[in-house]
C-alpha cells in the first residue's frame, strides 16, 4: 500500500472539494471544517487519545463517521444536505482513470503561486475572483497539494489497489446515493463493467476487484504513515503504563504486517514482553536507524538499552550501558541525551545506591547536591525545560528529606510549578503533586495534602505514568485509612482498571499497595491470623523503593507490638536503622524508629529508659518542622513523664498539641493522646485523694478524665480499634467503680466483654 493514500484520505479531498465549490454555508461550514481538520491534525498530549479506541476515532474516518457528521448539515442547494453534495462527488469518481483525473485537477482549488500569477498575467488570462481557494500553506491546502504530491509518486499497482480500497470504502452508500441521484447510468463498482453489461457477480468483476461485497476487515487498505502513528501512539502507551501490546492490537498488528504493507523501523522499538525478544528487537530498530538517519545516534542507542536492561532487573548491566551512554553523549557533546542519562542515574542511585558506588567512585556525578546543581544548569543552558522542572522537584525532595529549610523546599516546588504552567510541561504536574501531597503531609496540614492528591487524580491522571497515578491513589487511601473510611479506601484501589496491570510491576505495586492498607487494617482489628499471613505475603514482594519497606517494616513493629513480641521488635527496629544511610536518608523514618523504640521501653515498663530516645525525635521533628512526627515525639515524651507521677506536666504538653493533632486527621494517634489525657487527670485526681485535698477538685478532673475516655472510645472506634476501644471501655469500667457508681461500673464492663467476645468471632 501507499505511504501516505487510503480511502479515507480521497474522501476528505473529496469533502474539501465540496466545500470549495461555495455549496456549504456559514451555519455550516464551521463543523465541516471543524471535522476535516480534526483528522488531518489530531490533537495530542493530554488531550489525546487515551485508549485504542480513542486513536482508531481520531486517526481513521469511516464512511459511518462521515455520514453522522454530514447528513445534519445543511447546503446551498435547496433539498440537499452536505451529505447528500458528498455522495455525489465520491460516486463522480468511477473509474480508476477518474481517480487519476482528480488527482490530476485536484491542485485547481489551489490558489495559484506567485509564478503562476505572473505567467497569467503575461498571458492575459483574468485572475478569478468568484471561486473560492485555498491557501497553499493552510492545514486543507498543505493537506491536498500533500496527496496529490504522494498520488504522482504511487506505482501503478498501488494506484489500482487504492481504487479498489476506494471502491469498497464507499459501497455502504450506494443505495443512498442512487435514491437521491437516479440515473441509468448507476455503476456500483465501475462504470466501465457498466457499460460491458457486466454485474459485481461475473468473472471480470470477480478477477478485477474480487469479493468487494464482503465485510471483512482488509488491513491491504493502512498507509505506512498511519502505521506510524499507530506505533508512536502504542509506544506511548507503552512507556506511560509499563504494561504489554493489548491482544486486540497485538492481533491487529499481526493482521498489518501479514498484509505485506511496508512497515517502519518503529515496529521493532515494541517489546515483545520477555528479555531475549525485547533485547533483539532494540538491537534491530537501531540497525535500521544507522541506515536511514543520522550515525550519531549510538549514545540514544546505549541509553535506550540501559532502561531496557533496567526494567528488566538487569541492574549492573543498566548502570554500565548508562556510563557508556554518558562517555559517547560527552565525546559528541549531545547536551541533551548527556543530561537526561545525568539524571536517569542520579534518580537510580536514589532507588539503589548500592549499585551506583563504582559510579560514585568515578566521580561522574559527585555529591548529590553537585549532581543536582549540575543537572540544573545544564537544564537552563539547553532550555531542557521538563528536565529543570523534575531537578527542581529533586531538589525540593533531598532537602525535605535531610531535614534542611521548610522555606526553601516550598520556593522549589513554587519555582517547579510556575514552570510547568508557564511551559505546558503537562507530564511533569505528576511528580510535582506528588511531592506536594509527600510536603503537606509532613507538615501537618493533612487536608491540602489530600487535595493535592484529588487534584493529580482528578486532572492529571492521563498525562502521567500510570505508576505515579497509582502511588498518588494510595496516598489518598492512607489518608482515609487514617481517619477510618475503609469503604471509599476499598472503592479507591478496586476502581482501577484491570488492564493497567499488565506488566509484573505495576501489578506488584497494586498488590503491595492494598495489602498493606489491610494489613493495617487487621491489625487494628487484632486479627491476628489474617494480619500475619497478609505480612508474610507483603514481605514476599521485593520492591526497590526504601519508603515502602520503612512502612513495611513500621507495621511489622506495630504488629509484634500487638503480641507482645517486643524483643523481636528491638531487632527489627534495630536492622531498620542500620539500613539507613547516607543514600537513602529521610527524617521522617528515623523520627518514627525513634517514637517506636521509646514506646517499647515503655511497654516494658522501663519508660525512662526511651526519655532521651523521645526528647531527641522530638529534636529532630522540630528542627526539620515534621509536625507529624513531632506530636508523636510529645506523647512518648508525656507517656515517660506519667511513669515519673508528672501528672501536670504531661497534661499540660499534650493539652497544648491537642488542636494540631486533631487538624492531622490521624485517629490513632489522638486516641493515644486521649487516652495520655485520660491517665494525666486521673494521676491528679488521685494524688489529690492521696493528699487529703478538696474533693470537688478531685471529681472536676475525674469527669475531665471520662470526658477524654469518650472522646478516646471514640477515635478508635472511628478506625475499628478493638483493643484500644477495649481498653477504654476496661479504665471507664475502674473510674466508675471508684466514684461508687456500680450499675454503671457493671455495665461497662459488659460492654468490655462484649468487644472481646466480638474480637474473638472476628
Amino acid at each position: 500500500m501507499s505511504r501516505y493514500l487510503t480511502p479515507s484520505k480521497v474522501a476528505l479531498l473529496c469533502l474539501i472539494q465540496v466545500y470549495t465549490e461555495g455549496v456549504v454555508p456559514n451555519s455550516s461550514a464551521i463543523h465541516v471544517l471543524s471535522f476535516v481538520v480534526a483528522y488531518l491534525s489530531p490533537m495530542g498530549g493530554e488531550d489525546g487519545p487515551s485508549s485504542s479506541d480513542d486513536w482508531v476515532a481520531q486517526y481513521s474516518v469511516t464512511i459511518e463517521d462521515l455520514e453522522q457528521a454530514l447528513v445534519t448539515s445543511p447546503s446551498s442547494v435547496p433539498g440537499r444536505s452536505v451529505w447528500d453534495l458528498f455522495l455525489r462527488k465520491i460516486w463522480s469518481i468511477d473509474s480508476c482513470d477518474a481517480l487519476e483525473v482528480f488527482f490530476t485537477e485536484i491542485s485547481t482549488i489551489l490558489a495559484k503561486t506567485r509564478e503562476e500569477q505572473i505567467r497569467d498575467r503575461d498571458a492575459g488570462i483574468i485572475p478569478e475572483s468568484d471561486c473560492m481557494r485555498l491557501a497553499r500553506c493552510s492545514p486543507l491546502g498543505a493537506f491536498v497539494r500533500r496527496a496529490q504530491l504522494e498520488f504522482t509518486r504511487l506505482q501503478f499497482h498501488d494506484s489500482v489497489n487504492l481504487w479498489k480500497g476506494f471502491v469498497k470504502y464507499r459501497l455502504p452508500t450506494y443505495r443512498a446515493w442512487a435514491r437521491k441521484n437516479p440515473s441509468d447510468e448507476q455503476a456500483s463498482v465501475d462504470i466501465n463493467l457498466l457499460e460491458l453489461g457486466l454485474g459485481t457477480s461475473s468473472h471480470l468483476c470477480q478477477v478485477a476487484y474480487g469479493n468487494i461485497e464482503e465485510d471483512d476487515e482488509d488491513d491491504r487498505y493502512v498507509s505506512t504513515k498511519e502505521v506510524e502513528r499507530l506505533l508512536e501512539f502504542q509506544i506511548n502507551e507503552l512507556q506511560r503504563f509499563g504494561g504489554r501490546v493489548p491482544e486486540g492490537m497485538k492481533a491487529q498488528l499481526e493482521r498489518i504486517i501479514a498484509s505485506g504493507v511496508t512497515l517502519p523501523n518503529l515496529i521493532h522499538y515494541l517489546r515483545a514482553g520477555d528479555y531475549p525478544s525485547s533485547f533483539d528487537n532494540l538491537h534491530r530498530y537501531f540497525d535500521y536507524t544507522m541506515h536511514s538517519r543520522d550515525k550519531g545516534t549510538y549514545q540514544y542507542a546505549l541509553l535506550n538499552l540501559a532502561i531496557l536492561q533496567a526494567d528488566f532487573g538487569c541492574y549492573g548491566e543498566a548502570v554500565s550501558a548508562m556510563q557508556e551512554a554518558v562517555s559517547i553523549a560527552r565525546e559528541s557533546h549531545d547536551m541533551n541525551c548527556l543530561n537526561f542519562c545525568m539524571s536517569w542515574l542520579y534518580h537510580f542511585g536514589k532507588a539503589f545506591p548500592e549499585l551506583i558506588k563504582d559510579v560514585e567512585n568515578t566521580g561522574m556525578l559527585g555529591n548529590e547536591k553537585e549532581g543536582l546543581s549540575f543537572l540544573k544548569a545544564k537544564a537552563k543552558e539547553t532550555e531542557m525545560w521538563s528536565l529543570l522542572s523534575t531537578t527542581l522537584l529533586s531538589e525540593a525532595k533531598l532537602e525535605l528529606q535531610n531535614g534542611e529549610s521548610l522555606a526553601s523546599s516550598i520556593e522549589n516546588v513554587v519555582r517547579a510549578s510556575h514552570l510547568n504552567v508557564t511551559k505546558n510541561l503537562v507530564n511533569s504536574m505528576g511528580p510535582q503533586l506528588l511531592l506536594q501531597t509527600a510536603l503537606y503531609s509532613r507538615i501537618g496540614v493533612t487536608h491540602f495534602a489530600w487535595l493535592s492528591s484529588e487534584v493529580f487524580r482528578q486532572c492529571y491522571r492521563n498525562s502521567a505514568p500510570f505508576e505515579d497515578y497509582l502511588k498518588s491513589t494510595f496516598r489518598s487511601c492512607q489518608l482515609l485509612a487514617q481517619q477510618g473510611r475503609y469503604s471509599e479506601v476499598s472503592a479507591h484501589m478496586t476502581a482501577m482498571s484491570p488492564e493497567r496491570f499488565r506488566s509484573l510491576k505495576t501489578s506488584q505495586y497494586w498488590a503491595f499497595f492494598s495489602g498493606v492498607l489491610q494489613l493495617k487494617r487487621k491489625i487494628y482489628n487484632d486479627d491476628q491470623v489474617a494480619a500475619g499471613y497478609l505480612l508474610s505475603q507483603l514481605q514476599a514482594i521485593d520492591l526497590p523503593d526504601s519508603d515502602l519497606s520503612f512502612l513495611l517494616s513500621f507495621l511489622s513493629v506495630e504488629f509484634m507490638i500487638r503480641q507482645a513480641n517486643y524483643a523481636q521488635a528491638l531487632d527489627l527496629i534495630e536492622k531498620t536503622a542500620q539500613s539507613i544511610h547516607q543514600d537513602n536518608f529521610d527524617i521522617q523514618p528515623q523520627v518514627k524508629l525513634l517514637c517506636l523504640k521509646a514506646r517499647i521501653f515503655e511497654k516494658t515498663g522501663q519508660p525512662e529508659r526511651g526519655f532521651s530516645l523521645a526528647m531527641r525525635a522530638a529534636s529532630i521533628a522540630y528542627r526539620s518542622k515534621l509536625l507529624p512526627g513531632l506530636w508523636e515525639a510529645i506523647c512518648a515524651l508525656a507517656n515517660v513523664l506519667l511513669s515519673l507521677k508528672e501528672f501536670d506536666a504531661a497534661s499540660v504538653m499534650i493539652e497544648s498539641i491537642m488542636p494540631q493533632i486533631l487538624e492531622s486527621s490521624d485517629c490513632d494517634l489522638a486516641a493515644s493522646a486521649y487516652s495520655l489525657l485520660v491517665d494525666a487527670n486521673m494521676g491528679i485526681a488521685g494524688k489529690l485523694w492521696s493528699e487529703g485535698k478538696n474533693t470537688p477538685t478531685k471529681k472536676e478532673y475525674m469527669n475531665r478524665a471520662l470526658g477524654y475516655l469518650d472522646c478516646a472510645y471514640d477515635q478508635y472506634e472511628e478506625i475499628e480499634d478493638i483493643r484500644g476501644q477495649c481498653e477504654m471501655m476496661a479504665k471507664k469500667a475502674t473510674v466508675m467503680h471508684l466514684t461508687g457508681d456500680s450499675v454503671l461500673a457493671n455495665d461497662y464492663a459488659a460492654k468490655y466483654l462484649d468487644l472481646q467476645k466480638q474480637k474473638a468471632s472476628q
